[in-house]
């Protein structure tokens, strides 16, 4: 199967790799939307644009100040700000949705931790005391895995409508230094200075026309936004779209297949939002899903679908090539990713996505962090499926 053959996957994942941040709204941005725009003509196909706007978060001083020592963080992109001046106040633990009280003047910023590593509970207190406990300001250890130390961001689901105080993500090295300062109760300067430019995310999207006209059409979406590089993150489902859109230009349809690799997925998903509101909602057949991680080494594969028959199909097409799902989501509950996009909308979709040790983590880059031959019959199993449901 040339199309998704190891070597062009890799050299699509690996170009994925050398443009650098894919952030919403910046040239990483921009450079992704060209770069997948050339990839499209090659095929001999004609891509589209869709941008959108956006006010770009462009981060200043970013920082908590904690015995002499300066922690550099970035804050929450649906959270509050503090301007140039920052806030000082005194450090306290997060412990069950509430900021540990002292009886002292100053005003309390609460210590927590956030992310896949940090648990359930630390995350569902983290998210109660930034609704109901209106500390000053929350620091964030920003926990992703154990064995990958580092700053982990957090996606900004409310985006559009930012909510609480600041939080400041800070690297898990600075833990204990935290800890320690929230003990006792110690005074901080928290400093979110952020400014906000006008900017535009670049959806790119195509349409090869099947050779019957009055069929529903079949759609492949998949995310071409991250806060970092993300290769593992996003780089299989980048591989797979383009693997699936050589494959049909040079083999017609029967129905209509529309491509598209959104922006603003980390902003909680703006550009399929944007497709959605500005195109006629495309009436599919069915969606086809390529959401995060997949592509990752030691990736626990996770799928979703619409319906029970659509989750065997993926099920089945995947353990047929040796990659066994390790979960499931249940049919009806509103499923991750842009999925629950096409779930809201109320049409028809397969999905995939899985686990990534090196999630959201700056150190997610090419090769070290991609299991190449797995993604390779990924793409085997998921090329069946599509050309079933697009014949």
């Amino acid at each position: 199967m040339a199309d998704s053959g190891a070597e062009r996957i890799a050299a699509d994942i690996e170009g994925w790799d050398a443009i650098g941040e894919h952030r919403t709204g910046t040239t990483g941005d921009r450079l992704t939307a060209d770069w997948l725009a050339d990839n499209v003509r090659r095929c001999g196909l004609t891509p589209r644009r869709d941008d959108f706007p956006l006010s770009r978060w462009v981060l200043r001083r970013c920082e908590v100040e904690v015995d002499g020592t300066t922690i550099e963080g970035v804050p929450l992109f649906d959270g509050g700000t503090t301007g140039p001046e920052g806030l000082v106040g005194r450090l306290r633990p997060v412990a069950n949705g509430q900021v540990i009280e002292d009886g002292g003047d100053s005003p309390a910023i609460g210590l927590g931790a956030i992310g896949p590593g940090a648990g359930v509970a630390a995350n569902r207190a983290l998210t109660a005391a930034r609704r109901e406990a209106a500390p000053a300001a929350l620091v964030a250890v920003a926990r992703i895995n154990a064995d990958v130390p580092g700053l982990a961001l957090q996606n900004a689901d409310h985006f559009r409508a930012p909510f609480g105080p600041p939080v400041l993500q800070v690297a898990t090295h600075h833990e204990a230094c935290l800890q320690t300062c929230a003990q006792c109760g110690g005074e901080v300067r928290l400093t979110a200075d952020v400014a906000f430019e006008p900017a535009l995310g670049w959806n790119v999207y195509t349409r090869v026309a099947g050779s019957r006209a009055d069929l529903a059409p079949f759609v492949v979406v998949t995310p071409k936004s991250s806060w970092w590089v993300s290769t593992a993150e996003r780089g299989g489902g980048i591989a797979v779209w383009l693997a699936l859109l050589r494959h049909f230009a040079a083999n017609q349809p029967g129905r209509d297949v529309i491509f598209i690799a959104t922006s603003g997925h980390e902003l909680g998903h703006l550009g399929l939002e944007h497709y959605l509101a500005t195109n006629p909602a495309p009436g599919a057949h069915a969606w086809l899903h390529l959401g995060a991680n997949f592509a990752a080494l030691g990736c626990g594969i996770r799928i979703q679908a619409s319906d029970t028959d659509s989750l065997g199909t993926i099920h089945t097409a995947l353990a047929n090539v040796g990659c066994e799902p390790a979960g499931t989501n249940p049919v009806g509950v509103r499923p991750g990713g842009e999925a629950r996009n096409i779930h809201d909308l109320g049409e028809p979709y397969l999905s995939i996505l899985g686990s990534n040790a090196w999630f959201h983590h700056p150190d997610d880059r090419w090769p070290k962090t991609v299991d190449l031959d797995r993604t390779c019959r990924i793409a085997e199993a998921l090329l069946g499926i599509v050309r079933h449901l697009a014949s």
